[in-house]
C-alpha cells in the first residue's frame, strides 16, 4: 500500500492528541484541519482499507469511520 500520501497530510503539522480526543471531547478541530487537507481523500481510504478504529482519519469522526469500514467489508464478503 503506497502511503507516500502522508507526507503532504496537514495533520503532520498539528498535535497528534488532536485527532484523539477524549471520550465525549470535541472534533471540530480535527475535522477542520482534514478539510482543509489536500490528501484528505487518501488518508480516508487508507482507514477503511487497513480497518481503523480509533482517531480522525480524512475527516470523519471514530463512529462514521467505523460505519464506513464496516460497510466496506459487507462489499468485500457479498
Amino acid at each position: 500500500m503506497n502511503d507516500a500520501w502522508r507526507e503532504d497530510a496537514l495533520c503532520r503539522q498539528t498535535d497528534p492528541a488532536l485527532f484523539h480526543p477524549e471520550p465525549g471531547g470535541t472534533t471540530t478541530p480535527a475535522k477542520r484541519t482534514c478539510m482543509a487537507c489536500t490528501v484528505r481523500r487518501e488518508c480516508l481510504d487508507y482507514a477503511i482499507d487497513t480497518g481503523q478504529h480509533w482517531g480522525i482519519w480524512g475527516g470523519v469522526s471514530q463512529n462514521e469511520l467505523r460505519r464506513l469500514v464496516r460497510v466496506a467489508r459487507a462489499e468485500v464478503a457479498a
